[in-house]
Order: structure tokens, then sequence, then C-alpha cells
């Protein structure tokens, strides 16, 4: 009983399975469009916002080798989700990818993260898009009612700013992947211009003394701040739940990961360094950094411009959020472990439609009632548990579909996915207890899920014969 019970839950997927054509999406993305959306997904809050709480309160001037730190652990990740990308180009990312690697079981308690991940992530952003334009009409003497522009436990009624561009970006992504990627491709323009004009303009005014003492906080501080602005490169595991979606996807999702990794962490660096050059770092504003830095030089003008820019970073940020939370649901409907009406695809759009709406319509109720600190607590972890088992997925895959073309390989295989790996485990480690325990109970939420529905209506047990179906032999792999 145990034993098939074991084969039952540890089923896992062909690696050449191909869904239905009345059941997959348009190809329409090509490498510029990836990059953009990479782009899009990285550059936000992180770097906008976070940045200075983790100078200001973790790292200090040594902020700059957390920056190198994660970048490393999401520059060998990145080349992980690009080998598997590359070779299973289907909706779902790292649950589509955990399903032909390690089984049903373990791919369901990855989608079910993902969905927390992006569902909470992007109240979170919402939120914090919110505050931004609040204080952008503030600035021009337009103040909004405190009743309409914070949730109840901040002494608000509806965070309503909130709510709109929630919205807004689904409406937007209901319409259609390409359409989506051209909006995205204005905000990111004009988030990047910002930024290379922060650069511009602040390093001539960057003064040395400022960087000494270069790690106020020790080693420890360098290692918190990497867990804390790692929040600054969660993104880039958003573009491979368009894989679907993406022309040539086995030449081009790997040129979009990996080139919008590097095109972010390079601008990252470089930014913290002018930051830190222009502002001591006990005296960087947490709310504002990068626009509080040109403000304390006297350059009011200058600051209202990187306030702009980071409007357009996080709206960016949001918009990849709500692309990818969708498509993970709509891969879980398609496999039968979630209803499937989540499954549907437009028949105009070609967009699943249905659970863009469903998951909108939740996140814009979420980020109109509940405050910012409470949504984005579950981001980080339920990432770094996706990237742990995308790593390990390149081991497994090499060895069990070993004469499968891979368009991308990770170099140093598998040394450089287990270091991967242990990095993550690494960050996970100074995350707060109580994210941890708040992620295991949402785990085990997922678990009871799984249990009423997704064990009994799998399409692929069902497929391979029974209610406790049997995995296919080892030449269909």
């Amino acid at each position: 009983m145990w034993q098939e019970s074991k084969r039952r839950l540890f089923v896992t997927r062909p690696v050449d399975d191909k869904p239905d054509d009345d059941k997959s999406m348009k190809r329409v993305l090509g490498p510029v469009d990836l990059t953009m959306l990479g782009v899009g997904a990285i550059i936000g809050t992180g770097i906008f916002v976070l940045a200075g709480v983790a100078i200001r309160d973790y790292a200090g001037p040594a902020i700059i080798l957390s920056f190198i730190l994660t970048g490393i652990a999401c520059a060998i990740v990145a080349m992980c989700y690009a080998e598997l990308a590359s070779m299973i180009p289907k909706a779902g990312s790292a649950y589509s990818y955990t399903y032909s690697t390690m089984g049903e079981l373990v791919a369901w308690i990855i989608g079910w993260t993902l969905i927390m991940e992006y569902t909470f992530g992007a109240m979170a952003v919402s939120i914090g898009w919110s505050g931004y334009v609040t204080g952008l009409l503030e600035s021009f003497g337009l103040n909004l009612p405190l009743a309409i522009t914070a949730c109840p436990f901040e002494g608000g009624v509806v965070n309503l700013p909130a709510m709109l561009i929630i919205a807004l970006i689904t409406a937007i992504l209901v319409v259609g992947v390409k359409e989506s990627a051209r909006f995205n491709a204005i905000i990111v323009f004009v988030k990047i211009a910002v930024l290379l004009f922060f650069i511009v303009i602040g390093i001539f005014l960057i003064k040395m003394d400022n960087f000494d003492p270069f790690m106020p906080f020790g080693w420890a501080g360098v290692a918190s701040g990497a867990g804390l602005v790692f929040f600054a490169y969660v993104g880039f595991d958003a573009l491979s739940t368009v894989a679907e979606e993406t022309k040539n996807p086995q030449r081009n999702m790997p040129i979009g990961i990996i080139a919008s990794l590097l095109i972010c962490t390079v601008l990252y660096i470089v930014v913290a360094i002018v930051l830190i050059g222009l502002v001591t770092y006990d005296q960087i504003d947490i709310n504002e950094p990068l626009a509080a830095a040109f403000r304390a030089r006297g350059m009011g003008w200058a600051s209202a411009i990187i306030a702009v820019g980071a409007l357009a970073g996080i709206t960016s940020v949001l918009l990849v959020n709500m692309l990818a939370q969708p498509r993970v649901v709509f891969a879980l409907a398609r496999d039968g472990l979630l209803p499937k009406k989540f499954a549907e695809i437009h028949p105009k759009f070609k967009t699943p439609w249905v659970p863009t709406i469903f998951f909108g319509a939740l996140v814009a109720v979420g980020a109109g009632f509940m405050p910012i600190n409470k949504a984005a607590e579950l981001t980080n972890i339920g990432t770094l548990f996706a990237f742990i088992l995308v790593c390990f997925g390149v081991i497994i895959l090499r060895s069990k579909a070993k004469d499968k073309p891979r368009s991308f390989k990770v170099p140093l295989s598998p040394v450089l996915p287990i270091i991967g790996a242990a990095l993550c485990v690494f960050l996970i480690i100074f995350l707060p207890w109580t994210t941890k325990m708040i992620f295991i109970g949402w785990v085990g939420v997922g678990l009871i899920v799984y249990s009423f529905y997704g064990y009994k209506n799998s399409a692929l047990a069902n497929r391979f014969g029974i209610k406790g179906g049997k995995p296919p032999e080892e030449g269909q792999q």
C-alpha cells in the first residue's frame, strides 16, 4: 500500500509532454521582450526603497558586498532556470520544472508556494505604489484624505489607489501578453533612464569619507543585508512563467533570464556606490533613499525626477508579478490540481483570463485592507524555496534526461547548482522566525487542499492508470 502511494505521490511528468493546442497560449515574445520583462520584474521596490533600510540598519557601505553576494546566488540560480526553461518551455515556472524532476507532491508544494509569493508580493508592491503616488500628489499641493489612502490598520478606511492600479493592470493583462510587454517596455525605459540620471549626476557629488567605516556591522551585517536586498532580485523567476508564450523558447528564455539579471546587478552595485557617496549610511532615508539623497544636497528638482522613476519602477514590478501569478495557477489547473475553470484560455486574447481576473480581484481586496508589512512578509522565503528546488532540478534532469538536447547548460554542474542551493539556504537562515513559521503554515494548508482535491483529480495520475496512477516508464522520461 505504501509503495503504491509513494509511486502515486511522486509520479513525474515526461519532459517532452506538451499541452493540447486549445490549452496553450500564443507565442509572441522575443528576446528583447523577455529581457525587458525581466528588468521590469527586478528593478523596483528593492532598489528604490529597501536598499535604504539595508544600508542604514544592516550593512552600511558594505551593502555593496551584500549586493554582490546576493547577485552571485541569483546568477547561479538564473543559469539553472535558463537550462530548465530551455528544456521545459511550459507555463508554471519552478512548478513545471519540479513536476518533471521530483514528482507531483513536491511540484504542488512549490506551485502553492509560488501562489503565495506572487499574491502577497503584488499586494505589497501595490501598497507601496499607492504611497509613492500619494506623496507625489502632495508635492503638487493635492492632499488625498487618509480615509481613501490607508487601510483600517493604519487609520484609514480603504487604500483606494492600490486597488485602482491593480484593476488597471488586470485589464491590461487580460487583453494580451504582447500588449502587456509593450506597456512594460515603456516603463522600463523610464526607470532605467532615471537610474542612469541618478548615477551620472550623483557620481560627481560623491564624498569618499562616507565609505569609512566600510563594515560598521561586520560580516553578520553583510549577510543580513544580503537577506534583505534579496527582494531586489526577486522577479527573474517570473520570466520563466511566460515560456509558453515565447517564440523559440529554447534560445530566447536563457537570453532573457541571464541578460536581465546581469543588467540589474550592475545597476544595483553602481547605484549603491553613488548613494553611499552622497549620504552617510546612518543618515539615509529608508522610505525614499535615492530621492532623499538629492534633496539632502539641495537638489529638489532632481529628487522629483527620481520619485517619478521610482513610481515607474514599482509599476513594472507590479505588472510582471501579476503577469506571472495567473500563469502558475493556469498550469496547476491544466494539470487537474486546481479547478479546470482556471485553465480556460480567452478565445480572442489567448490569455488565462479567469485566474487573471480572479486573483486580480483577490489582490485588490488585500491591497485595499492590508498593511504593507504583513503583505510583504512571505515573499522572500517562498522565492528562496523555489530557487533551491530549481537548482536540484538541474542535477536530477542531468541524470534522468541526459540525452535530451539543451540549448543552454549550467557550467560545472553539479557543483554550481549545489552552491546556488546552499547560498539560498544561507539566506533563509537570516530571515525572521515568524516568517518561517507562517510559511510552514501556508504549506500545511496547501497539503490539505491537495489531499481533498488535487490527489483525486490529477490529470497525469489518471492518464497513467488509476486514482493512484503509475509513473511513466523510464524510457518515456
